[in-house]
């Protein structure tokens, strides 16, 4: 089953870092949740994206966003996530269920060993995806990949949400 703009996308709630439980059915933002799945501690492209968002947190706080940042690593890995790559901001989720990873519509990958930063892969996790969720918990934009590379860069989100809330631009690819 692929998630469908403007439909309700399926439950998520996870462990955090810091010990919370977030469930994006709790959370109310003023204008979307926004669900970055990362592929997990062993992956240098997650490490610069994460980064990058830990530096715009406010921007997207400021426009009425929240954000869930999670991954199918175990706590252990997140904990490392979280210190060795400085996330300040950033909270991550960790225990994504393989299962629910494709109810997202999100790809599974097998290990290769290690990667470039000498981190032995996971013998399974998720690829990546970004997703912005309605506070009505429909969807209205995704991006997932089969490859840790090319994501939506995170300045040009921001602009698509300013462009979105200033003209109230609907969720497309519903036909």
């Amino acid at each position: 089953m692929s998630l469908m703009p403007r439909k309700p996308v399926p439950t998520l709630s996870l462990e955090t870092v810091a010990g919370a439980r977030i469930a994006l059915s709790d959370l109310k933002p003023e204008q979307f949740t926004m669900v970055v799945f990362y592929r997990g501690y062993h992956c240098p492209v997650c490490r610069k994206y994460l980064t990058e968002l830990d530096g715009l947190m406010d921007e997207f706080s400021k426009r009425g966003v929240s954000v869930i940042v999670a991954s199918s690593d175990t706590r252990e890995r997140a904990e490392q996530t979280k210190k060795d790559w400085n996330l300040e901001r950033i909270d991550p989720a960790y225990g994504l269920p393989l299962d629910e990873a494709r109810g997202w519509g999100l790809y599974i990958s097998t290990s290769r060993g290690k990667t470039s930063l000498g981190i032995e892969e996971p013998a399974r996790f998720s690829e990546p995806g970004l997703f912005l969720v309605r506070p009505d918990g429909t969807l209205y934009w995704c991006n997932v990949s089969t490859m840790p590379f090319a994501r939506p860069h995170f300045t040009e989100v921001i602009s698509a949400i300013d462009f979105a809330v200033k003209n109230n631009y609907p969720a497309r690819g519903e036909a």
